[in-house]
């Protein structure tokens, strides 16, 4: 419990440049991306996965989405649709089917008894907050192209076909699924099938990688320990591509241990945000680059990546 209460205590500012030990379990895998990797993401313009709704904090690692910012309609069950929940981009069932343990007893016999899928279970690069009942339609279909599916929730515009079993979602975070599901084929060596494999390839290249999710794997690899290649570029999937498995992933670079002084976390970004304010300031010409809270950090690599956040510039930079 300690070692859990000072994982979730540390800032999203420390992520560049502190390392902590992976979650060991889903439930503390949702806090941990709660406070550590979507916690200035509520109201980004980027949005939850599937429809782009913003969100509002609520409990632990829940919350309540906002309908109106993204045109969201209800298809079915609106008390759902009014909460995020965390979406596995790689489904329990897809990763769990592939392990003894679920054949044995399902997800319980596997939580109780895999430490394998507890690990996938509890994988932060496969975790992204979803509108709930996106994420319950989505149940564990496969991602790819639907056609002769007429909108089902208001202005989002993922769709699910319900008697294929396929899920398309949005184009803005079609890449960003691809290469989180390659990545976890990839490093606990799962099977896809060949048309699983086409589609994928194809979003891969049609969707190239945004500051967003190059921003969200840097903070997922320093916690996880690790990369994920196929955002990093260190590796490309292939049709018939061998997963290399958790041995030969590539290692994300050592971070310094124990939690950093403000000035250590300051000096690896080019810019500082106020997750409270949701203000940056630049590291030269803002006065109130060096006086933001610990608590409050938020790092940025570029002016634009804030931007993108949601931030606005401080008014006293020169």
């Amino acid at each position: 419990m300690k070692k859990l209460f000072y994982v979730v205590a540390l800032t999203l500012a420390a992520i560049p440049t502190a390392f902590a030990e992976p979650p060991a379990t889903f439930t503390e895998a949702k806090v941990i991306a709660k406070q550590k990797i979507y916690l200035d993401q509520a109201s980004s313009a980027m949005g939850e996965l599937y429809c782009g709704c913003k969100w509002t904090w609520a409990g632990k690692s829940g919350g309540r989405v906002d309908l109106k910012s993204c045109g969201y309609e209800a298809r079915k069950v609106k008390t759902r649709a009014e909460r995020t929940e965390w979406e596995h981009i790689v489904p329990a069932w897809t990763f769990g089917h592939q392990r003894q343990c679920w054949q044995n007893g399902g997800r319980e016999q596997c939580v109780d008894s895999d430490p394998t899928f507890r690990a996938m279970e509890a994988d932060l690069f496969n975790l992204y907050p979803s509108v709930g009942e996106v994420n319950g339609d989505r149940s564990n279909f496969n991602y790819g192209m639907v056609s002769g599916v007429a909108p089902q929730y208001g202005q989002c515009t993922t769709r699910i076909d319900f008697q294929q079993k396929v899920a398309e979602p949005r184009d803005e975070v079609k890449g960003l699924v691809a290469r989180t599901t390659f990545y976890m084929f990839d490093r606990y060596k799962l099977s896809m099938s060949r048309q699983q494999q086409q589609v994928l390839m194809a979003w891969d290249k049609q969707h190239p990688v945004s500051a967003w999710e190059k921003q969200r794997e840097q903070r997922i690899a320093a916690i996880m320990g690790h990369d994920n290649p196929f955002v990093t570029g260190a590796r490309k999937w292939t049709l018939g591509y061998a997963p290399q498995g958790a041995d030969a992933a590539p290692m994300a670079a050592a971070r310094p241990a124990g939690k950093p002084t403000l000035a250590s976390a300051a000096e690896g970004s080019a810019v500082i945000g106020n997750s409270n304010s949701h203000v940056y300031h630049l590291a030269s010409g803002c006065p109130g680059y060096g006086q933001v809270s610990q608590k409050n950090q938020v790092a940025f690599g570029t002016e634009a990546q804030a931007q993108a956040a949601g931030y606005r510039k401080a008014g006293n930079c020169k």
